[in-house]
């Protein structure tokens, strides 16, 4: 009889934009002491964290309440992303930290006062009324209903950590590839490595890439995906329709919409509609015929310079020979983003972690996952290493409550017309794959102000 990760025929990845651990799920089991209902630790918020404000106060970590003025567009600036900026996060310093060092987490609150400014002198939407002390507001299951139910119905990582301690597209690379060939900031957007949807492809298991309402930006991201047939790709649309009549493919990995009025929670978007889109995702799983055969794993892609009070490990197994940007050599993880795996052989109220003296997980756990169930070569020796989560499948029948029955997506408010007209970094990342891609003029993407100008534009030419 086939248990656990043999009985799984669908694997289905949401992952989002930029948030950490404690920024989205810190306070989820601080009312029971940081101890979930099946008795295991949960390295939570605890309200004694702090970090230094620019004048050296110190400022608590603080629970957001549904009463918290602009709520859902915390922190309420863009914080600081890439590598130096996470150095300063957690070092209080832009240089690399020394070999082995373990981060004291101090520097949230002044790298936040910094970029505050960067973003006004940019242009970029600021919340009126935001102080660095903001950084240190999280979420609790009161303001984030949906992504709350889903920890405590199924399973929450407390240890999962980005790939590489830096910003979007590497570690999307990361989840996709097992590598971002040595880089750690996003001018390069198009990777020349192999992906796992091509090795799928070449194992002859089902894969599909679907956007939210636009076509998805990992297709432009590698060469297999670029050269892959149209039936790969899909939008939510289609997602919900595979899921409803049972055509699934064997691995899903889902976007969100990229434009500051989209869901993809980015910071300082409105994280309301990341809400609504993980409910829609799970609700799609739930109500379809494939339920009791499908993993669902929710993830984010970096901490965006979230705060977060947990310092990442070392010992991370360099992907390749790539030369590292920066001089990194990638055996230093990211801050802990919020991951939580769905499916009915999960008991509810698990928090799933690997021992703490073995390989921590990272988004290569995604690719280890995929790799083990339908016996993929691994990418590269960053995946090769990693663990995957099918010990989190732990029971023999598939349970049939479902914790998000009488669950929500909160209200979303309306996004303020300065936030709303403001181009995303990803539309821009879209764009310029899209215009290298088709050897277009670059003067092209210069003609683009608003968001609402590269949205026509990706449209037009995608």
């Amino acid at each position: 009889m086939a248990t656990g990760l043999n009985t799984v025929e669908h694997i289905v990845v949401l992952m989002l934009e930029n948030r950490s651990l404690d920024h989205l799920l810190g306070w989820l089991y601080a009312d029971s002491g940081n101890v979930s209902p099946t008795g295991q630790p949960f390295e939570g918020l605890t309200g004694r964290e702090v970090c230094p404000g620019s004048d050296g106060t110190p400022v608590p970590a603080y629970r957001l309440t549904p009463d918290t003025p602009h709520l859902y567009f915390m922190p309420g600036a863009d914080p600081g992303e890439g590598y130096a900026a996470t150095n300063n996060q957690l070092w209080g310093s832009t240089a690399p930290p020394a070999a082995g060092s373990t981060a004291p987490m101090q520097g949230f609150v002044t790298d936040y006062a910094q970029a505050i400014k960067d973003n006004s002198s940019k242009g970029w939407y600021v919340v009126p009324g935001t102080t660095e002390s903001m950084i240190m507001g999280c979420h609790t299951p009161a303001t984030l209903p949906v992504i709350s139910a889903l920890a405590t119905g199924f399973a929450v990582c407390d240890h999962w950590f980005g790939a590489a301690p830096t910003m979007t597209m590497p570690n999307r690379a990361f989840a996709c590839a097992g590598t971002s060939q040595g880089r750690l900031d996003d001018r390069i957007k198009k990777f020349t490595v192999p992906s796992i949807f091509g090795a799928l492809s070449d194992k002859g298991v089902p894969w599909k890439i679907y956007g939210d309402t636009k076509a998805p930006l990992t297709k432009l991201d590698f060469p297999d995906t670029s050269a892959a047939p149209a039936s790969n790709f899909g939008l939510l649309r289609d997602f919900q329709a595979d899921a409803a009549g049972g055509k699934l493919p064997a691995y899903a990995f889902l976007e969100p919409s990229w434009g500051s009025t989209g869901n993809s929670q980015h910071p300082n978007y409105d994280v309301a509609l990341g809400e609504q889109l993980i409910l829609d995702v799970y609700r799609a799983l739930y109500d379809g015929p494939d339920w009791e055969s499908t993993l669902f794993i929710l993830t984010y892609d970096e901490h965006g310079g979230c705060y977060d009070h947990v310092s990442p490990p070392w010992g991370a197994v360099p992907p390749d020979s790539s030369v590292g940007q920066f001089g990194f050599d990638f055996t230093r993880l990211g801050p802990r983003v919020p991951t939580v795996l769905v499916s009915p052989l999960i008991p509810a109220g698990t928090i799933f972690r690997v021992p703490a003296d073995g390989t921590p997980l990272d988004h290569t756990s995604l690719l280890a996952t995929v790799e083990k169930r339908w016996g993929i070569t691994p990418l590269t020796k960053r995946d090769a290493a990693a663990p995957d989560v099918s010990a989190v499948l732990s029971l023999a029948t598939p349970r049939t409550d479902d914790p998000l029955a009488t669950v929500s997506a909160p209200t979303a408010p309306p996004t303020p017309a300065a936030l709303a007209a403001q181009p995303s970094h990803l539309q821009q990342v879209t764009a310029g794959l899209i215009a290298d891609e088709q050897h277009r003029p670059v003067d092209e993407l210069a003609e683009l102000a608003t968001g609402d100008d590269y949205r026509r534009w990706i449209e037009s030419h995608a």
